[in-house]
This record gives C-alpha cells, sequence and structure tokens, in this order.
C-alpha cells in the first residue's frame, strides 16, 4: 500500500463516486445510446466498490487504470486527446492520472524521471491554500483564494515551457471528521491578520481535519509565450541588471523559451547618434556579436549598406537567415564576415527606438541556418516595447550614475568640458563592474590658449575695515553708556575698570584696525560684558531697558553690531550679482560661437578664466580666428559689465568704484583637472608663469612710479609680446568706432613682478551710458558728476 504522507487539512481519498452518480441517472435516460452507455461505465465499475467509496492507496491507480479509463472516458474524449493537454488529479498532493495523449508525450519529452509539479508551492503554503477552500466552501466565508497555477516542463531540447492549469472541481466533495472546529468571523479576521503563521492556521484548522473526497480534471495550456513575455518583462525591469551574475544567464533561457531556439544567444550595443558608432554595453555576461572583443566601432565599417539602412534610418527589424550564404556573396564584408566566423548561421538584429531615436540594437543569434528568419522576428513586437523601457531606464540611470561619478569625484563640471568627464565615468564604471578597484584619473586638455580678465572692487579693504571701526565704535559707545548709568547708581571699581578698556579699545580703533581687533573686542563683550549686563538687568529697571535696547541693535548671527558691515556685505553682493549675470548671459552666446572651459569666482569683484583650443572641442575643428573672436568677445563684454556696475553704483548703501584688467597670453598650455582641489589649473612647471602673473598683476604699478596699473575708469590690458600689442590695439580701435572707448589710449610699462619682467600694459578709457537705450556717451568722470546731478 502506498499512501502520501503529507500534513494537510485534508486527507485525500480518490473516488469517482460524484462522476459516477452522473452515470446513475444517464442510465435511467430513455435515450438508449446514452442509457447503453451508463449502463457499460457502470458495470465495468461495479466489481471494484473501491472506486465509488474512495482509496487513498495511489497503486490503485495503477491497478485500476484500465476501469478508471472507462470511467472517464466521456470526459477524455479519444479524438481530441492528441490535441488537448489534460490529466485527471488530485490537488494538493501532485498526482496525476489518466494523462492526455499529448500531455503524456510532453512528459514523456522531459525524461523518464521527470515528474511535474506546481510552480512556487513554498512549505506551508498549500496547508494555507486547502484552508482557505475549507473556510468558503465548508464554513462559507467569501474569501478570494484564487491564484494560476503553472507546469514547468522542458522539452527534449531542454527548453522549458510553461503551462497554466485550470482545475474543473465538480467530482470533488469536502468532509468534515470529527477534528474539525466550529469558527466565526473573529476566527476568521485572525486568520487573515496571520497569513504566514501556519501554526495559527494548524490550530484553527487541524491537520486531517476534513476529507477531500473525489478527484479533478485538470486542464493545461501552453502559455510560454505569453510567460516569456512577463518574465523578460520582470528580468528588464530589474535593478542592477549590469552587475547581476544572473541577469544575462535568464534573459537567454527566457529567449530560448519564447523562440523554441536551443542554442539562441543574445546581445546589445548602444548607438552613439554622435559619432554615428555602435558601442559595447558594459556588464557581467553582456556580449555583442556586432562587435565582437571591439570596445566600438563606426557604424559604416560594422555594418553593410542594406543593415544601416534598415536599423539606422527605418528603424526596422535586419534578419539574416543564411549567414553563409550572404557571407559569400558580399566578398567578406561586415556583418556578415563577423558572424560567419563566430559560428553564427543565422541573426535577427532589432533596433531599440524610443520616440524615433535609435538607442542601441539588440542582437539574436543561433548557429543553425534559418532558425532565426524574418517571418520569426515579427515575434519581438510583443517584447520591443519592453526592452526600450529597459534601455530608457537604464540609459537615465547610467546618466545618473556618470553625473554622481562626476559630482563625487570632480564636484560641478563646465558644459564644453562635460563630455570628457563623461568618458572618464564610463570607465570608472567599467572598471567596477570588472571587479577591478575604480579610480577617476586626472583629466588633461593639451595646447588650449587661456583668457583671464577681472572686475576688482578697488579699495574694498579700506571700505570694509572703515563698516569694521564704525560698528564695532557704536557696539562699544553704547556698553559704555549702560555702564556709566551703573556706575552712577552703584560706585563699584569693576564699571570703572571696563569703562577704562572701553576707551582704550575706542582710541586702538580710531588710530589703527588690526586684523585680530574684531576678534579680540568680540572675546571682551562676551566674557566680561555680557555677564556683567545679566546681573545689571536683574538689579535696575532702567538698566534692564537699557540692556534690553542695546541686544535688539546686536545680529543674531554675528552676535554683535552689524549695520555699517551689513550695508558693506549686501553693496558686494549686489555688484557681484549684477556683474557675474552679465557675463554669464553673454557666454551662452559665446559657446555657441565655439565651445570653451569658462569658469568664473566671486571675490570683491569677479574673476573669470577661459581656455579655448581643439582638445576642449570635441567634434570641431579649432582655429586661431576662434581665439581671436573669443578675444574680442571678452573686451566688449568687460565693458558692458563695467557699464552696468556703474548703473547699479546709485542704488548702492556703500559707494564703491570697480576697475577692469584683461592678461593676454599668446602661447599654448596644458590644463589639468586637479582631482585634490576640485578645480583646473595649468598643467607644468613653464606654464606656472602664467598663474603667477594672474595672482600679482592686479597689485602691479607704473614702471618708475608709486601709481597703480588699475584705475577706475579705464580698462588695462596686460601682455608681453608685440603682436599681442598690435592685435588689441586693433579690436579697441574697431570698439572705439562702436563707441565703447574714448581716445585716450597709453601703453604703459610695468614693474616687474617677483619672477616676471618684461610686462607691458594698454590703459583704454571706457565709454559709459546711464542706460542702454542712452546714445550719449560719458568718461568716468563725466558719468560721476552726471550722477550726482
Amino acid at each position: 500500500m502506498e499512501t502520501i504522507s503529507k500534513e494537510m487539512p485534508i486527507q485525500m481519498l480518490i473516488s469517482f463516486d460524484r462522476l459516477l452518480q452522473q452515470y446513475d441517472k444517464m442510465a435511467k435516460s430513455d435515450d438508449p445510446l446514452l442509457s447503453s452507455r451508463a449502463k457499460f461505465v457502470l458495470e465495468t465499475q461495479a466489481p471494484y466498490p473501491e472506486l465509488r467509496e474512495g482509496f487513498s492507496d495511489v497503486q490503485l491507480l495503477e491497478k485500476h487504470e484500465d476501469v478508471i479509463r472507462v470511467i472517464l472516458q466521456d470526459s477524455f474524449a479519444e479524438v481530441l486527446s492528441e490535441n488537448e493537454i489534460k490529466a485527471a488529479s488530485m490537488p494538493y498532493f501532485d498526482i496525476v492520472f489518466n494523462k492526455s495523449k499529448r500531455f503524456q508525450k510532453i512528459l514523456n519529452n522531459a525524461g523518464e524521471d521527470f515528474k511535474p509539479f506546481i510552480r512556487n508551492q513554498d512549505v506551508g503554503i498549500d496547508y494555507i491554500m486547502a484552508s482557505t477552500v475549507i473556510l468558503k466552501y465548508h464554513y462559507g466565508f467569501k474569501l478570494d483564494f484564487s491564484r494560476p497555477y503553472f507546469y514547468d516542463i522542458p522539452d527534449a531540447d531542454g527548453i522549458m515551457y510553461h503551462y497554466r492549469i485550470l482545475y474543473n472541481a465538480d467530482f470533488i466533495d469536502l468532509i468534515p471528521t470529527d477534528l474539525a472546529r466550529d469558527l466565526n468571523q473573529a476566527d476568521v479576521d485572525k486568520l487573515l491578520e496571520n497569513p504566514e503563521d501556519i501554526e495559527l492556521w494548524k490550530e484553527m484548522i487541524p491537520p486531517d481535519s476534513f476529507i477531500l473526497k473525489g478527484f479533478v480534471i485538470s486542464n493545461m495550456f501552453d502559455v510560454t509565450a505569453e510567460h516569456t513575455i512577463s518574465e523578460i518583462k520582470t528580468n528588464l525591469i530589474s535593478n542592477d541588471k549590469r552587475g547581476s551574475d544572473g541577469f544575462m544567464a535568464d534573459l537567454h533561457e527566457t529567449f530560448r523559451s519564447f523562440f523554441k531556439i536551443k542554442e539562441l544567444n543574445i546581445g546589445f550595443v548602444t548607438y552613439n547618434s554622435k559619432d554615428d558608432q555602435l558601442e559595447r554595453v558594459y556588464g557581467k555576461g553582456i556580449e555583442s556579436f556586432l562587435l565582437k572583443e571591439k570596445d566600438k566601432e563606426m557604424c559604416n565599417q560594422a555594418l553593410c549598406i542594406g543593415s544601416y539602412d534598415k536599423l539606422v534610418n527605418q528603424k526596422g527589424y535586419f534578419a539574416v537567415s543564411d549567414v553563409e550564404k550572404y557571407y559569400k556573396l558580399s566578398e567578406e564584408i561586415e556583418p556578415y564576415k563577423g558572424l560567419y566566423e563566430q559560428g553564427i548561421r543565422s541573426a535577427i538584429f532589432a533596433p531599440i527606438v524610443n520616440e524615433g531615436e535609435l538607442l542601441g540594437v539588440l542582437e539574436l543569434v543561433s548557429p543553425n541556418k534559418n532558425e532565426l528568419n524574418g517571418v520569426n522576428a515579427t515575434k519581438l513586437d510583443d517584447v520591443m516595447p519592453y526592452i526600450v523601457a529597459a534601455v530608457v531606464r537604464s540609459k537615465i540611470e547610467e546618466e545618473n550614475l556618470i553625473d554622481a561619478i562626476i559630482q563625487n569625484e570632480c564636484t560641478s563640471v563646465h558644459k564644453s568640458v562635460h563630455w570628457r568627464f563623461e568618458e572618464e565615468a564610463k570607465q570608472f564604471i567599467i572598471d567596477g563592474l570588472d571587479g577591478a578597484q575604480p579610480s577617476f584619473k586626472e583629466i588633461v586638455f593639451k595646447d588650449v590658449y587661456p583668457l583671464y580678465g577681472q572686475i576688482d572692487i578697488k579699495e574694498s579693504s579700506q571700505a570694509r575695515n572703515t563698516a569694521i571701526q564704525r560698528d564695532l565704535m557704536i557696539q562699544l559707545s553704547n556698553i559704555k553708556e549702560v555702564l556709566n548709568v551703573a556706575s552712577k547708581n552703584e560706585k563699584l571699581p569693576v564699571y570703572e575698570e571696563l569703562i577704562y578698556r572701553i576707551d582704550n579699545f575706542m582710541d586702538g580703533i580710531k588710530e589703527t584696525l588690526f586684523s585680530n581687533s574684531e576678534q579680540i573686542i568680540y572675546d571682551f563683550v562676551n566674557a566680561d560684558v555680557l555677564p556683567v549686563f545679566k546681573y545689571l538687568k536683574k538689579q535696575d529697571k532702567e538698566l534692564a531697558r537699557m540692556i534690553e535696547a542695546y541686544e535688539k541693535t546686536i545680529n543674531e548671527e554675528t552676535h554683535s553690531y552689524y549695520d555699517h558691515r551689513k550695508q558693506y556685505d549686501d553693496s558686494v553682493m549686489r555688484i557681484n550679482k549684477k556683474l557675474a549675470s552679465v557675463i554669464d548671459k553673454h557666454q551662452e552666446a559665446a559657446q555657441e560661437m565655439f565651445p570653451h572651459y569658462y569658469e568664473r569666482y566671486k571675490t570683491d569683484g569677479i574673476e573669470h578664466n577661459m581656455y579655448i583650443g581643439s582638445t576642449i572641442a570635441k567634434d570641431k575643428e579649432f582655429d586661431d580666428l576662434y581665439l581671436k573672436n573669443l578675444r574680442l568677445w571678452q573686451l566688449q563684454v568687460m565693458c558692458e559689465m563695467e557699464n552696468k556696475y556703474y548703473n547699479l553704483k546709485p542704488e548702492l548703501d556703500v559707494q564703491l568704484d570697480v576697475a577692469s584688467l584683461i592678461l593676454v597670453y599668446s602661447n599654448s598650455l596644458s590644463i589639468r583637472f586637479r582631482m585634490d582641489e576640485k578645480r583646473f589649473d595649468v598643467d607644468g612647471t613653464y606654464n606656472a608663469r602664467y598663474e603667477i602673473i594672474k595672482k600679482r598683476i592686479d597689485k602691479s604699478f607704473i614702471k618708475g612710479t608709486n601709481e597703480r596699473l588699475t584705475q577706475k575708469g579705464k580698462l588695462s590690458i596686460v601682455y608681453s609680446q608685440k603682436k599681442d600689442e598690435l592685435e588689441y590695439l586693433r579690436y579697441i580701435a574697431y570698439l572705439k568706432s562702436k563707441g565703447y572707448f574714448t581716445n585716450n589710449i597709453e601703453i604703459v610699462e610695468l614693474e616687474g613682478l617677483q619672477g616676471v619682467s618684461g610686462l607691458k600694459a594698454i590703459r583704454a578709457e571706457i565709454l559709459y551710458r546711464k542706460n542702454k537705450e542712452d546714445e550719449k556717451t560719458f568718461t568716468y568722470e563725466d558719468l560721476m558728476e552726471e550722477l550726482k546731478a
């Protein structure tokens, strides 16, 4: 005797009683044929009462196989047996019998030892699923326990097929035993709140508390195509596809099931529209049969004219059913040559297209002729939307990852050089996927020409110090006023000592403000004054009011008197914001003329660096014309920035002046992105001379005088070579005709700087307009008079 030992809420009792009851009725039919057939079935079963009464010994299924076939013959039509996938079974116990011929053939192809099991029947799940059936059909509680059931069965070639099971349970009875409990709604609610607590379910619906008597008919349908589409979708939307060890292996198996081709392989390439080239997709197990071992290749080299037109222009499927034939006919051109040498004999290439943009190509290849062709290529129509969605998502993820790497390694990067950082970030990702220790290598641009300019706020340090002096004097005066009243009310020497120190501080900062004066007074107030004020507030109401009035004048952020300094800081902030907006806006147009690196800094004024050259402009050919154009553009914009500032000046709390300077450097140099400093710097010892000049030039003097080079109302252009002088004089002459400069142009020699000599400068007086529409122009002196009027 062989029984199934499995802890379940139901005991299995195979029985054909419910079906035979139908034959009992049919035997009394007036239809002689129907009655005769029913009587034959009943007479065949009659010697074996266990087939009605029920049995749990599965060996009896084999013993009574012929009788069972007669009983089930009408339910399993012989004429449909070659087509229907069908069997009788006992759910939850994986018992299958009386299989249709087609189902038996499917199982035979799977192998001698293969036994079908319902997918995803985890330990405990079948107990709970059987219990939900009991809750609905015996106890009458409305529960939706329906879920799809599947068999996964391989064919003789190992290709996995998927079959959905639909059960006909017309011939099943559910009979309670003495172990069955009475359940109420509260019990059911508790079960529903604990769907994974198997012990609770066993407590409420004990093992063997019901008998499942009868059998079910399992009707199965081949849903391999639908299932593989779902699997493809699931695989493609998963995270970290490229880094997953099993992603491509799973995708291969899924596509093999979808196409029913055992030796099918898949690959991917991305399409770079800028360079019209195919590029490798880096990731574990991801191959490309078009690129072979190459990382990238131009499309006109990887594809023939026909395949290029089909994939890139028409964006349609390109199928090659007989690679060998086209290899011989095409005189060994690509892609046939590469495919043939890889042992590929048929292939489909499917463009991955999103909103008309070609993103890449899906490659399907087989070592067998005609297995892949233009007919079965149409099957891809059902899966390409998911592939497109996955590629779009992957592309966005890669762009975000590249930006994150650049941001982490390099902070923000100007768009003109972003492409080079993208290349390095991609290599960073590839190294990580290959298991190497990724590192972001330094980026160098060689043979670029520098341009530097600044608009500096004149005497900004003096203006700042004056503001600090005034604030400190006011704060100390207010403190002294409180202490004078306190000393009159209460003659304590400590008040006199504090007043004495305050007088010394005030005398000191009137004379000279040292770099540490502000901090010393700040410490004095916090350590010595505030504790006294705290005491005084408790002692006298008048003093308390005076101290509260003092506290209202103290800024919460700086914890000091902050009025004149705020006016100065706000003025500098407004100047920088205005000047930065002018040059930034003009930069947009300048980049369209020719891409170049640009950066600016806000200090006490605005500084900017620009570098132009062929190595920065990836896809454009550089010519000296573009350098000259950018120099002229810089001159013009500097004049406009000066004009914008002096139109802003009347609105400022602190009336400040600015002076402009441009440094001309004729030799090309190299710039390197310093990973530690997160910025570009000139590369090499020789080129360091440029940085030295740049840092010291605004403090230089006219040779033989005490006159500073930079002057308000004038633009200073520093250079060292005669050809630069002539070039800029031409530009000034042109801009003078446009109303940017007066005739007051001078050429001066500069005192030698430390490590640098031989510098000269052109100083050109700038013409100003009160507003953009105003045709009347002014020199600096005239403008100041006009603004005062």
